[in-house]
């Protein structure tokens, strides 16, 4: 598979790499039930099909993903095994899983999560450590940043990152110690940070690893508005605006539009929807989830598939008559 350089971290990850956020199973933003064994089957047949990169996050199902992650990549020979992203900076009550978590990146807090995201994963060192999402708690953003740059010195990651930061405290923390890698969501329906964020991080030579790139399920083949009342009721989707009229109806159309292109080159929507955020300047890779290794095949095709200029002309074109999403549509 094409592989990119993750920044100046000494990563070459592959464009697609496989998201865990759904193995998590049940929680505030869960994905409905999971099977354990089916995900575990799904990493193993991602990085046997030469995806060398897994996104995990210690609250996808409270601690639950990144076990199932750690089971997966046990047996893999070292020599084979992927690189291993996790991130941490939220604080929940075990108590109450249902209960959204609180965004704390106190040096403490996020110590404590490394060593646990270490520990329910299996292994000595992660491959990349972010803050998955600004404190809300007070605590400055430089001396967040100067802790996670300590577990760098330390051995315990070898890079370190930022996921849903803006432009204001990238500049803040770039002060401190040089940012690794940027995790902005980006789809044709989340558009907003292929405006300041992606640009930010190609200028500072940050990596991107954009999240969401077919929009948690819309911009695929066997998306429906009946397939949205079918979702489990603890599938967080249910109650995202993107799930619910009026933004449903635009987002299915916008997916209907992509189905020619798709056809023409006997390819499919997700594979024209990801190759669409892959054409951005910057960009490095794309997280991809996935169930089952069935799911997996129905993605893996994306990574060697391009857009022509005409593709790009009727995306755009259908951005506009759809009025789907937000933010610029020419990466």
């Amino acid at each position: 598979m094409q592989t990119r350089d993750l920044g100046t971290s000494g990563l070459s990850i592959t464009t697609l790499g496989f998201g865990s956020w759904a193995t998590g199973g049940g929680w505030a933003f869960g994905w409905g039930p999971q099977d354990d064994e089916e995900s575990v089957k799904a990493i193993r047949h991602a990085v046997g099909q030469g995806v060398n990169w897994i996104d995990t996050a210690g609250i996808y199902g409270l601690g639950h993903a990144e076990e199932v992650v750690g089971r997966a990549i046990r047996d893999i020979p070292a020599a084979d095994r992927p690189f291993v992203f996790t991130k941490g900076g939220l604080t929940w009550d075990p108590q109450n899983p249902r209960l959204p978590a609180r965004r704390i990146s106190h040096p403490d807090n996020l110590r404590h999560d490394i060593e646990a995201s270490l520990r329910r994963l299996g292994v000595e060192r992660l491959d990349l450590f972010q803050i998955h999402w600004p404190d809300e708690s007070g605590v400055a953003v430089e001396d967040s940043w100067g802790e996670m740059a300590r577990f760098v010195e330390e051995g315990k990651t070898r890079a370190i990152g930022v996921s849903n930061y803006d432009v204001e405290r990238l500049e803040r923390i770039e002060k401190v110690r040089h940012v690794d890698s940027v995790q902005p969501p980006l789809s044709l329906i989340n558009r907003a940070s292929a405006r300041d964020v992606v640009p930010w991080a190609a200028a500072h030579r940050a990596g991107v690893i954009v999240y969401s790139p077919m929009a948690s399920g819309i911009l695929t083949d066997s998306f429906s508005a009946a397939r949205v009342a079918a979702m489990a009721d603890d599938d967080w989707r249910k109650r995202s605006t993107n799930f619910v009229e009026p933004q449903l109806s635009k987002n299915t159309a916008l997916r209907d539009a992509l189905v020619p292109i798709a056809k023409r080159h006997g390819a499919t929507v997700s594979a024209v929807a990801l190759a669409w955020v892959m054409a951005g300047p910057g960009v490095t890779g794309a997280i991809v989830g996935a169930r089952s290794p069935e799911q997996v095949d129905g993605w893996l095709g994306a990574a060697t598939f391009e857009l022509t200029p005409q593709d790009r002309r009727e995306i755009e074109a259908s951005v506009a008559a759809t009025g789907a999403g937000s933010g610029p549509v020419r990466p």
